[in-house]
């Protein structure tokens, strides 16, 4: 509840003991509310009751009239409610009726306090509503993060299961490494897309990568083929070649098609060397449908390669 908005009774009670007893005569309650800014209005028939006919009012039904009628009024007298402002800060007891000034300033004392206590519980109240309205805001924003993940999912797979219709092997190859990036950006991967590496002059371009990724502080140069027929050791040797001319990198190798026996036996082979791993287009298809993690399934691939020396784990098994 808020106490400059609306006087609750415990608190209107109070401030009807003690402004009269703050003010020696009833013009002065007049005066002390007219200058807390009550407007004429508000008091304009007391004032005339105090001159005409002062016998039938006394103090405390001034300010009881005055407060009443303010309370009614609501956040309408906003402007008119310093009267607390003016009864917490009142500090010259000298001016109240010698008999009043010690229970006026105990009173004085109890409205600062049952202020302090309202004000605490205020704060207290925003407070949780702040905190409530934050959390909504950040469920808001998680909600709208996964929508948005959603959509982008949705639009990787139609791009992807489009391009089983695609029958320009080029065009189907450019589309492969642009779909696979934008599922492994989706898999929070860091990745650079495709580029070429050019040699000294007039060599022109001596080398091509279709992708490098970085998973948990590691290299992996990725290498994407949509071929019918299953990939040899001629097929995968060049990957490997560009993978061991870089020291410290590893290899992702992803494939349409399956993997003939010699070519998956000489990446095993190559293990002792770099890191390799070989991928089949069908697995990204799985994990699509399985709305799957793309880090942790190629971190279980990776952890087979190095530790059961298994180039070609299937984690679906």
């Amino acid at each position: 509840m808020d106490i400059i908005y609306h006087y609750p009774p415990e608190l209107m009670h109070l401030l009807v003991d003690t402004i009269p007893l703050l003010c020696r005569s009833k013009k002065d309650v007049l005066l002390f509310f007219r200058g807390a800014g009550v407007s004429v209005s508000i008091t304009s028939d007391l004032d005339k009751k105090v001159i005409y006919d002062r016998d039938t009012i006394n103090k405390y039904e001034i300010a009881r009239t005055i407060l009443s009628r303010l309370n009614e009024k609501g956040e309408a007298t906003l402007r008119e409610r310093e009267i607390l402002k003016r009864v917490t800060e009142f500090e010259d007891f000298s001016t109240c009726w010698p008999t009043d000034q010690l229970k006026a300033k105990g009173l004085v004392a109890e409205i600062r306090r049952v202020i302090d206590v309202k004000d605490s519980f205020a704060r207290m109240k925003q407070e949780r509503e702040n905190e409530r309205k934050k959390h909504q805001e950040v469920q808001k924003a998680k909600l709208t993060k996964l929508q948005e993940k959603k959509t982008k999912l949705e639009k990787i797979k139609k791009d992807l299961f489009g391009l089983f219709g695609e029958k320009n092997s080029h065009k189907r190859g450019k589309a492969l490494e642009s779909v696979l990036n934008d599922l492994f950006g989706h898999g929070d991967i860091l990745l650079r897309e495709a580029f070429t590496l050019k040699g000294m002059a007039g060599e022109g371009i001596i080398e091509q990568l279709d992708g490098v990724i970085e998973i948990d502080g590691e290299i992996y140069l990725v290498e994407m083929k949509w071929w019918n027929e299953p990939l040899g050791v001629g097929d995968v040797s060049q990957h490997l070649v560009r993978v061991f001319n870089r020291g410290h990198a590893r290899g992702i190798f992803i494939s349409a098609s399956d993997y003939t026996e010699p070519a998956i036996a000489t990446c095993r082979e190559s293990l002792k060397q770099a890191v390799v791993v070989l991928c089949k287009l069908e697995e990204f298809i799985k994990l699509l449908e399985r709305e799957g993690d793309m880090k942790e399934f190629l971190k279980s691939k990776i952890n087979a390669a190095i530790v059961d020396k298994n180039p070609l784990h299937n984690p679906f098994r």
